[in-house]
């Protein structure tokens, strides 16, 4: 083969890259936290890596932002509604639309990540509205308030689910007294179906997808109950209440606050939900359509900034009461915690390229984290100057940038090593 024949081969297989990299949703392609960048720096200069470009005005937010070749999406809060705004890859504005009402009760900022899907972006407003939005010009193509046409129940906060979309059909879970979750057509918002009602009020989570043994599983996390839902009809494959675990210690909120998305991998699903109540791992069975209960830990309750898994073993933030917070890691396949220590402070957390980015929910700190199962360091830190509020937002990695989101304001970071 000779070198005109592999350079064409490479310009053919670009796009085909381009296109993998356009799945941007909550927490990453596989909903996990999980970035499959490489050739990332392996630390940081003393003050940070190079910021690129900054943006400021986008409103109120706690929902991360969801890239791809062409734009930068970001949902946020404006007076009583929320807005998405798209930015270019220099930082500038491009436009904003208003999309939906926003949540009016405690921490009332925006909190569902865009799902940029073919050429369309769908978001889920702080009041349960679906909307189908134009990557391209920003003008809203279906908007169906599911919340309010199904008498969904959330609690103190709102709604907080990120959209998923799989098999041409969006999934939201209003909860409440006449269904459990919902499925849209992307191309309509026409329903598609409806669920059985388990009759239980939403958690503060996005829902997650996985194939085992060739059983298609959407998996949430209600109030009280982890539930799989077949996506092609919507039928309950299994649930288990998970507010009957014992062994964790009674909150004043308990059992409501849900507050990350389960974890799959390998057939086995993780939930820790902080507030000092059990995390626990559930198998899969009988090809999928039930689970059974495999083990708990009550050291590694994350409050809500995720947790990722490397190599066989879980890493995270626990909680300790107030803000306080130490750092874990425990054995994916038999929940043993490998050692807990003091590092930064509870807050959010993803990888790349093997390494583990954490973001500092109390100052506003970005470190990079060199993670083993018999220790954790920190490599390098620095701290992001702009933006107001809680520092919720998880991080997100694309094409060797690094985008945090605080508040108002977007920041991306250099982080490309190559």
């Amino acid at each position: 083969m000779d070198n005109r024949t592999i350079y064409i081969l490479i310009i053919m297989l670009i796009p085909m890259a381009c296109e993998s990299q356009n799945v941007s949703q909550w927490r990453g392609q596989d909903r996990n936290g999980s970035y499959y960048d490489n050739g990332l720096l392996d630390s940081w200069p003393e003050d940070g890596p190079d910021l690129l470009w900054s943006a400021e005005g986008v409103g109120d937010g706690y929902s991360s932002v969801s890239v791809t070749n062409n734009l930068v999406y970001i949902t946020g809060k404006e007076d009583s509604l929320e807005l998405l705004t798209a930015i270019d890859h220099s930082g500038n504005i491009q436009w904003k639309t208003p999309y939906g009402k926003a949540w009016n009760g405690g921490y009332p900022a925006a909190k569902t990540t865009p799902n940029v899907h073919q050429g369309k972006v769908y978001v889920i407003s702080g009041q349960g509205e679906v909307v189908c939005i134009d990557a391209a010009n920003g003008n809203i193509i279906w908007k169906v308030p599911v919340y309010e046409d199904f008498e969904g129940y959330a609690t103190m906060w709102g709604v907080c689910e990120s959209p998923l979309i799989v098999d041409n059909k969006v999934f939201y879970m209003p909860g409440g007294n006449k269904t459990t979750m919902v499925a849209l057509n992307i191309d309509s918002g026409e329903i598609v179906w409806e669920s059985e009602c388990v009759g239980d009020s939403t958690a503060y989570v996005s829902p997650i997808y996985f194939e085992f043994k060739g059983q298609k599983t959407v998996v949430t996390l209600s109030a009280n109950y982890l539930m799989g839902f077949n996506p092609d009809n919507g039928n309950i494959l299994w649930k288990y209440k998970y507010y009957d675990l014992k062994g964790g210690i009674t909150h004043q909120y308990h059992p409501i606050i849900n507050t990350n998305s389960p974890y799959y991998y390998d057939g086995q699903i993780y939930i820790t939900k902080g507030y000092n109540h059990l995390a626990a791992m559930f198998g899969l069975i009988d090809n999928g359509t039930g689970v059974e209960l495999l083990w708990t830990d009550s050291i590694l309750d994350v409050h809500h900034g995720g947790v990722v898994m490397i190599d066989g073993y879980v890493y995270g933030a626990n909680t300790l009461g107030g803000r306080n917070s130490n750092w874990c890691c425990l054995e994916w396949s038999s929940g043993n915690i490998m050692y807990e220590s003091e590092l930064l402070g509870r807050g959010s957390v993803i990888t790349a390229d093997g390494k583990i980015y954490f973001y500092k929910e109390s100052n506003g700190e970005v470190a990079l984290i060199d993670a083993s199962p018999t220790d954790s360091k920190i490599v390098s830190k620095f701290k992001i100057p702009l933006g107001n509020g809680p520092h919720w937002a998880h991080p997100v990695i694309f094409d060797g940038i690094l985008y945090i989101r605080h508040g108002n304001a977007v920041m991306a970071y250099n982080i490309d090593g190559r």
